[in-house]
Parts: structure tokens; C-alpha cells; sequence
């Protein structure tokens, strides 16, 4: 298997005992950030264990950034210590006799000065962890902490950051204070990552590549806006089912606190969410759309209080369930998915190439 510099290219094969078996033939992307998404039990801690080097596959072969970590055939093998890689699990672990400063020094002495990609200044103030430094991590929150964590992986300037569910102990309020900063970090840091969770809702915010995994064998991999639009996958996913749309803030309506979104297949317009720094114009943005907050007309509406009526055709089509259809829409070259009633899908006679407009709620459009 070859790779470049620009890909992490990773090929294993773990196998535990005779009840599970992880295997995958993967080449993922060297940028941004990769979610392994799918149920418990999947293998996704595996996958993640095995690139780290704390489980070792048999047979195995992982290369990344062109650099071999583990080749059965060639009888390489490196230990985890020897890996240029930061990991951060759902608990923080971090010594608690030492200070925050103290935790991030402790990250920065594995890397000799001439080694080191990433300062420890530039990664206290990714995370906006500078008033935390003198503190302990007793007197941290749970969101404090993983904060502290990832500064203190990203001070050991690692080639691949490895993120196992690091949100999963957090309570929602938690969440929601730390997501901020990991969306932070996919759009500043040049470092890959490879983040395991089983939230849609972190994929959707987060993530710009998607490996989907079902009893330890990869099932999907792709941009993350085209596989959460596909039906066969979209299925699987219930009522969060939805599409992603990334756009341009064109305008906003400061009075109404709405923002104007431009985006391949036209303006969408939605509420911006409560509590966050008011968007700007001509700053990137990814929305959310759910499929239950889509309906569908063959007409425009007119007097109307839906702000959004998108012009899209039907892609394809399938039941979901005894009373209902999930729909697939391209709309200017943007996947959308809509879930009706299969007696509105019969009566406006869906079918694919057929055109319609998609109709979405402002306050059902998620920032």
C-alpha cells in the first residue's frame, strides 16, 4: 500500500478472541478532522487503540504521513511512545498534583525544542484556557478539563490527534461549552484528527470526513455532507436523520436575529442560535437540516410564514417504515433529505428527476 505526505493511510487487521473481529482496509484523509461513527461495540475504540499502537493487529500495516508505524511483512513495529500522535480519551486524566501549567509542561517535555510544530502559547489559546493555568484540576470542570487535555495532546505536536468520544462524560451544558472549541480547532489546526464518537450531532458539527462502522467492518466512508444524505444511510439514523449544508453568512437581519446563508442551491435563511457571538458577514457556516422539518410542494407558496422555499428536484426515493418515505433532494448541487407520509409522497406522485420545493422552517435550521 502506498501513501503520500497528504494522506493517512491506515490498513488493519485486530482480532479479539473469537467474538469480535475488527477488520478494515481504510485510507483516510491527512487534514481535518475524520469522525468513526456507529453503534457500541463496533470496534471504533479498536481502530483507534490500533493506530495508536496500544493494540497491535495481526496481521496489520499502518502508514501515516508517509511514515510506517506498523508493517507485519516488513516486521516494523513501533510502540506507542515512538508514534508522533496525541490522544485524548473521555476521561481527561490528568495529574491532579500538578497545575494546569504544570500538565501542559509535562506534554511539552516529550518533544525536543527543535521537534515542536505547535507552541504551547498557540495551543492555551486555542482551547481559551489562559486564565485556567495556575489552577488545579480539582477546581476544573468537566469541560475545563478535556479542554486542558487536548492542549496538553496538541503541546506534544503531534502528527495525528486521536480523539476517543472526549464529549461522552460531559453533560449536555458541558457539551455545549466545549463544542465551540473543538469546532475551533477543525478550522485552525493543520493537524489530522480522528475523532470517534456515536453522537450524529458532533459528526454534523464537526467533521469534514465520515468512516462509518458496523460490527468491526467499514460499511461507508466519505465527505461527511454527502454520506449523511445518502438513504441507505440516512435510514439507519431515525428521526435525526439529515443533511448538511455549507454556506456563506451573505446578510443579517439584526432585528429578527435571522441570518441569510448563501450556499450552492440558493439563500437560506434561519435563526441564530441563543447564547453564541453573533455571526458575520462572510464568515463560513455549516447548517443542519433534519429531514422532519422539510415538507414538500410541487408549487411556491405564497403568504407563507416558512422562510424557506428551495427550488430542488427528487433524487431517489425509499419507505421508511409502513407510513412513511425518506426523499432525496439535490438542490443546486446540495443534498437534502425530506421524510413525508407515504400518502403525500403517493399523492404529489414523487418520483426521481421529478421538481419540487423543498419548504423549511427558519427556527428549524440548525447553526
Amino acid at each position: 500500500m502506498s501513501t503520500s505526505p497528504d494522506d493517512l493511510a491506515l490498513c488493519a487487521r485486530v482480532r479479539h478472541g473469537a467474538d469480535f473481529t475488527l477488520d478494515v482496509d481504510l485510507r483516510l484523509p491527512g487534514q481535518g478532522v475524520t469522525a468513526v461513527f456507529g453503534s457500541s461495540g463496533c470496534g471504533k475504540t479498536t481502530l483507534l487503540r490500533a493506530v495508536a499502537g496500544l493494540t497491535r493487529p495481526a496481521p496489520g500495516r499502518i502508514v501515516v504521513a508517509g511514515e510506517v508505524w506498523q508493517d507485519d511483512a516488513a516486521r516494523i513495529w513501533r510502540p506507542t511512545h515512538q508514534r508522533p500522535l496525541g490522544v485524548v480519551f473521555q476521561e481527561a486524566s490528568l495529574f491532579e498534583h500538578l497545575t494546569v501549567q504544570g500538565n501542559l509542561d509535562f506534554g511539552l517535555k516529550r518533544v525536543p525544542a527543535a521537534q515542536r510544530q505547535v507552541s504551547l502559547p498557540h495551543a492555551v489559546d486555542l482551547l481559551g484556557i489562559g486564565h485556567l493555568l495556575g489552577r488545579r484540576p480539582a477546581q476544573l470542570s468537566g469541560g475545563e478539563r478535556q479542554r486542558v487535555a487536548i492542549a496538553r495532546a496538541l503541546a506534544t505536536s503531534p502528527r495525528l490527534l486521536l480523539l476517543d468520544e472526549p464529549l461522552a462524560a460531559l453533560d449536555a451544558a458541558r457539551k455545549a461549552e466545549v463544542l465551540p472549541w473543538f469546532e475551533r480547532l477543525a478550522r485552525e489546526l493543520r493537524t489530522p484528527m480522528l475523532y470517534v464518537t456515536h453522537s450524529l450531532d458532533e459528526v454534523a458539527r464537526l467533521a469534514d470526513h465520515l468512516l462509518l462502522l458496523k460490527d468491526g467492518r467499514a460499511v461507508a466512508q466519505g465527505p461527511v455532507a454527502g454520506l449523511l444524505a445518502r438513504l441507505d444511510i440516512a435510514q439507519s439514523h431515525g428521526d435525526a436523520a439529515g443533511a448538511l449544508i455549507d454556506g456563506v453568512v451573505e446578510r443579517i437581519e439584526a432585528d429578527y436575529q435571522l441570518l441569510h446563508v448563501r450556499f450552492a442551491g440558493g439563500t437560506i435563511q434561519c435563526v441564530h442560535a441563543p447564547g453564541t457571538p453573533l455571526r458575520q458577514p462572510g464568515e463560513r457556516v455549516r447548517l443542519r437540516v433534519q429531514a422532519r422539518d422539510v415538507s414538500l410542494t410541487l408549487r411556491a407558496a405564497q403568504d407563507t410564514s416558512i422562510l424557506n422555499v428551495l427550488p430542488a428536484s427528487v433524487t431517489s426515493l425509499v419507505a421508511d417504515g409502513p407510513a412513511q418515505t425518506l426523499v432525496a433532494l439535490d438542490a443546486g448541487g446540495t443534498p437534502l433529505l425530506a421524510r413525508v407520509t407515504r400518502k403525500s409522497a403517493d399523492a404529489l406522485g414523487l418520483a426521481p428527476g421529478q421538481p419540487v420545493f423543498a419548504q423549511i422552517k427558519g427556527v428549524a435550521v440548525l447553526d
